[in-house]
């Protein structure tokens, strides 16, 4: 079970990755908000799968 909640929460980000990056045109922030992405996907894993 908890496996499938690391991958909704991780599905909901990439969504939102896309949703933000596709408003945001300046690769700067578009470079942030994927490293923000990534810490969050790694923070879910190390927080609720370790």
């Amino acid at each position: 079970m908890d496996n499938i909640t690391y991958y909704v929460a991780l599905l909901a980000l990439i969504i939102i990755g896309i949703v933000v990056a596709k408003k945001v045109a300046s690769c700067m922030i578009k470079s942030v908000v994927t490293i923000i992405l990534i810490l969050a996907a790694a923070a879910i894993y190390w927080l609720y799968l370790r």
